[in-house]
């Protein structure tokens, strides 16, 4: 894996347009206040998601097949 430093992502930002440039700016402030994700699960949502482990695989979904049907559905 690659070590980023700040030298590598001057060298990569070095030829691009200030509207892009301005746009990784917000997504650096907004990285930078927010260090810890925070995610809280209900109960019930927690309950939702340990029920589907027991869901047997003869009734669960290939997700490119569901993918195609709401294509189909709603005309994509």
């Amino acid at each position: 894996m690659r070590t980023v430093t700040i030298d590598a992502i001057t060298e990569k930002l070095k030829n691009t347009p200030s509207s892009i440039l301005e746009k990784i700016w917000g997504y650096a402030d907004a990285l930078l206040e927010n260090n810890e994700l925070t995610y809280m699960l209900t109960e019930e949502q927690k309950g939702h998601l340990l029920k589907q482990n027991d869901v047997p695989l003869n009734q669960c979904m290939d997700a490119e097949e569901v993918y195609q049907q709401v294509k189909q559905k709603y005309e994509l």
